[in-house]
């Protein structure tokens, strides 16, 4: 993959993750990300959403990089989207900690909450 693909996301907040419904219909979500040097997005998410259900069904995605309320700043791409644990969910999560200082404030919400997380892995196509 071409880092000129990956340059639109580079120095970006907010990344436009869009997920399927079983009938073919998109749902746009921003959420937080970081870019591996892979090339590979980590987004994380409540493991009981409804884009981790979707992407279940559907690891089909789109994403293009946007502001916080999701208005796209930029191309769709699309992607492919996977559940991730282990070791690459542990660097993926320090990745995003060390970009947003808010996402360690609600680490501690959802362990009081017991709310599970999952680490979606998303790769252009």
């Amino acid at each position: 993959m071409t880092t000129d693909r990956l340059a639109p996301f580079h120095h970006q907040k907010y990344l436009n993750l869009e997920t399927f419904k079983r009938d073919g219909q998109g749902v746009k979500t921003p959420v937080w990300f970081v870019v591996q040097e892979n090339g590979a997005f980590y987004v994380y998410a409540e493991a009981g959403s409804w884009k981790v259900k979707r992407i279940r069904n559907t690891p089909r995605v789109r994403v293009a990089p946007c502001d916080m309320r999701g208005h796209v700043t930029g191309e769709w791409q699309a992607a492919t989207a996977q559940i991730v644990s282990g070791e690459e969910e542990q660097v993926a999560n320090r990745l995003l900690d060390r970009k947003y200082f808010l996402k360690k404030v609600f680490n501690l919400l959802a362990k009081l909450n017991r709310h599970p997380r999952a680490m979606l892995k998303i790769e252009l196509l």
